[in-house]
């Protein structure tokens, strides 16, 4: 059994203010946090404004919930780009191998479950697909 305090994970963590696709991870650092191994995934949280870099997690679908805040989360299809307004208590399930990414220029706290390695495109541009991406 584990049983995580997630109240007090998220108070040692500090926000990362003027996130962007290519922050560094000496950058983000203490922004955000690994709760505990979950099945095949594994739960993070985390604080930050900004940007995020384009992502997609090839062995499964992604769990968001967002704790404080809100954001857009954008996705990637084939049909174009489509933005998704989440704030506080709502939860996104991103399906595998989606390329997604999140905007919160006033800040958010979020948890996800995200499963198996992730694939990112670190760089400002609107169509991840083209991009070799780096690996985890």
């Amino acid at each position: 059994m584990v049983l995580i305090d997630v109240a007090a994970e998220l108070a040692k963590l500090k926000r990362f203010e003027g996130r962007t696709p290519a922050s560094t991870p000496a950058e983000r650092k203490g922004s955000s946090t690994k709760l505990a191994a979950y099945r095949d995934a594994t739960i993070f949280a985390n604080k930050s404004a900004g940007r995020g870099a384009w992502e997609r997690h090839p062995d499964g679908d992604e769990l968001v919930y967002i704790l404080e805040g809100s954001a857009t989360l954008q996705l990637f299809e084939e049909s174009g780009t489509r933005s998704i307004e989440v704030d506080k208590g709502k939860m996104a399930i991103v399906p595998g191998g989606i390329w997604h990414r999140f905007h919160y220029p006033d800040g958010v706290t979020l948890m996800t479950i995200t499963p198996g390695k992730s694939e990112y495109v670190r760089l400002d541009i609107e169509d991840p697909s083209g991009v070799e991406p780096e690996r985890d």
